[in-house]
């Protein structure tokens, strides 16, 4: 950059910044590369990209790179497809944030992309963090194999808790959050179908549920009971 326009420092990466040559951003970023690098682990790579040429060879674009293990790139290194779009439309905004990315060997990446400009507009470099995901996948893949299936609409069949009130409050949190509403919103079929749930579940039997239930419904024992009544009168008829 000019005299009359200092370079950016490493906290100056603002919409706006600008850098005139591939070393002015290797001396901003070479340390930020190795600091995200580091603090992630070897399964992200960082790679700085020189674009600064007029018509770049995108065959040798990798000016600086950290973990190239990672997609097995090293400096000197190629550009992706992404580098030929960008050089189609520099006035774009190509800057790109979580898309997912490829591996020459079938793994997948999580990808980050940013393009510094010089004080013309022009794209003179690129700016990439990609995250193998592929070992959290394998973790994942058997994480599952040690966990039981179940679909997402199964219900729980058992409750624990540190006592009997525990299990109790968990269960009525459960029938409440099925109504589908806050309390507040409820209607009264709303409250007579939560009550309905947990007397086919047997919370009600336990001491003090109805006086628990009524409590969090905003309604009296009395209304409870005769809301209870109505829930099965609607059983025996139907």
């Amino acid at each position: 950059m000019s005299a009359q326009s200092p370079s950016p420092s490493l906290g100056q990466t603002e919409p706006g910044a600008s850098y005139e040559s591939i070393e002015e951003v290797k001396a901003a970023f070479e340390p930020v590369m190795r600091a995200i690098a580091t603090a992630v682990g070897p399964s992200c790579e960082v790679v700085l990209h020189d674009l600064s040429a007029t018509s770049p060879d995108l065959e040798h674009t990798i000016a600086a790179i950290e973990n190239g293990h990672v997609t097995g790139r090293h400096v000197g290194g190629p550009s992706t497809n992404l580098g030929v779009e960008v050089m189609r439309d520099q006035a774009a905004d190509h800057d790109k944030f979580g898309y997912s990315g490829l591996t020459s060997d079938g793994r997948e990446l999580n990808c980050s992309s940013i393009y510094l400009r010089n004080s013309s507009g022009r794209i003179i470099a690129a700016l990439c963090i990609n995250f193998d995901v592929s070992v959290v996948q394998r973790v994942q893949g058997l994480l599952g194999t040690l966990l039981p299936e179940r679909t997402p609409a199964e219900e729980p069949s058992e409750f624990f808790g540190q006592d009997l009130v525990a299990v109790m409050k968990a269960m009525i949190d459960e029938a409440i959050s099925e109504a589908g509403r806050p309390v507040e919103q409820m209607t009264r079929e709303d409250r007579v179908a939560v009550l309905a749930r947990l007397d086919q579940r047997g919370v009600l039997q336990m001491r003090k549920a109805v006086e628990t239930v009524a409590g969090r419904l905003g309604i009296s024992r009395v209304t409870a009971y005769a809301y209870l009544d109505e829930a099965h009168s609607a059983a025996a008829q139907s």
